[in-house]
């Protein structure tokens, strides 16, 4: 199977590890704790917004007839009988020829329907017992009316919505406390390789520092998900199973990086061969990461990466994203996000595949640019933390020229 790949476009292998997923599942979870989180459920004003009329703004509320005529060379006078600060009650309703002295969000008297600013009436820093305004006001004018923003059994905010600071505040407003949220999926992360060693050590001769796993761990965070780091494994097939299936019990996903391609020791693809596994797929027609394959084994999902840097971070941004976000309660995010920009510099290198090249996005006035890494190669690390989207450069051996049109993947603005 290993040398007899059918090859699969990114959108279908998307569709194939989306076929059948779904949310992990539903917890609640303090208000404070929800940002960032999935919400699980519809959020439903309990209330109308604002619940009562209130005022916009610092000044008088008046009943808007009573400044009928009202100019800056022939004020009206009326008589000031009160003052109301945010958070009081009225004790009555305001009688024709009456004002009330208001501030912003206080709950307007019964009788009012308009609120002058104090900047529209004679001395309007000193406290009076008559105030003399200064232009005719309309009926609502300044005055936030009850359910004018939100009706109660109004939908608010959506399931599936990530949660965010505005969320928190509307979430708030409408007491939904604790909040409901989707799991957080449990994403394990798996390093094959006889070359590989702990970060932390310094490497003998022909071994690497293993910089994957660290890697999917951040990009894991980011995506909503909890990464499970999983032992190191060398290139042995019976030792992978082991780990593989003892892993699989404790995760929602496995995600293994290296292993991938056509070597007499890469184990995921001799792993394809079990009669126990069902294939999904073993070739994306993309580069880098053409070999990336993605498989079920005791009915859970193991998608598995190539082990240079550059592919195993592409192909997590092409596969593994949508997936997770599949899995985290994200409907919306499930889809490549794309839009179009000038590229900026000439590409010329020939692929038989669609290539996403990493790259930084760069807004000149209204016109997009994109800006490709210059140094694309697959195990090509240095400017991986400068990467902010995947420059898609069509099949063919022509590539693209300064100033074509790009579909470009962005996955980070600054």
């Amino acid at each position: 199977m290993r040398f007899h790949r059918e090859t699969v476009t990114v959108e279908e292998a998307v569709r194939r590890l989306l076929a059948g997923a779904a949310p992990i599942g539903v917890e609640e979870v303090p208000l404070a704790e929800a940002h960032g989180r999935t919400l699980a459920r519809d959020c439903r004003a309990d209330c109308d917004l604002p619940s009562f009329d209130r005022a916009s703004l610092d000044g008088y509320a008046v009943r808007a007839a009573d400044t009928a005529g009202a100019a800056v060379q022939s004020p009206v006078r009326l008589q000031v009988v009160g003052c109301l600060k945010a958070g009081d009650v009225p004790a009555r309703p305001i009688n024709r020829g009456e004002a009330v002295r208001i501030m912003t969000g206080a709950m307007m008297p019964p009788g009012t329907d308009a609120v002058v600013m104090f900047e529209q009436t004679e001395s309007p820093g000193e406290w009076l017992d008559a105030v003399l305004i200064k232009r005719e006001l309309r009926s609502g004018e300044n005055v936030a009316r009850k359910g004018q923003e939100v009706s109660a059994g109004e939908r608010v905010l959506a399931a599936g919505e990530q949660i965010g600071g505005g969320a928190l505040a509307v979430l708030a407003t409408f007491g939904m406390t604790p909040v409901p949220v989707y799991q957080k999926p449990r994403i394990g992360i798996l390093s094959i390789g006889d070359e590989l060693v702990d970060p932390a050590l310094t490497p003998p001769p022909g071994k690497i520092r293993d910089s994957n796993a660290v890697m999917l761990c951040g990009l894991i965070h980011e995506s909503g998900g909890i990464p499970v780091v999983c032992r190191r494994l060398p290139d042995d097939l019976q030792l992978a199973k082991d780990e593989i299936d003892r892993v699989l019990g404790q995760v929602d996903l496995l995600v293994t990086t290296g292993g991938v391609s056509v070597g007499d020791k890469d184990i995921i693809a001799a792993l394809v061969d079990e009669p126990d596994v069902e294939l999904l797929f073993n070739r994306v027609a993309m580069r880098p990461g053409s070999p990336t394959t993605a498989i079920r084994r005791c009915g859970r999902l193991i998608c598995a990466l190539s082990g240079n840097p550059g592919a195993c971070f592409t192909g997590f941004h092409l596969l593994v994203r949508p997936l997770l976000a599949r899995l985290a309660g994200r409907g919306d995010a499930t889809q490549l996000p794309s839009q179009k920009a000038l590229l900026i510099c000439d590409y010329s290198k020939p692929c038989p595949y669609p290539r996403y090249v990493r790259g930084r996005l760069q807004l000149q006035e209204t016109t997009l640019y994109a800006i490709p890494d210059g140094f694309d190669k697959s195990g090509m690390l240095r400017t991986l933390k400068d990467a902010e989207c995947l420059i898609v450069i069509p099949p063919g051996g022509r590539g693209r020229a300064a100033g074509e049109i790009v579909e470009v993947i962005p996955f980070r603005l600054r």
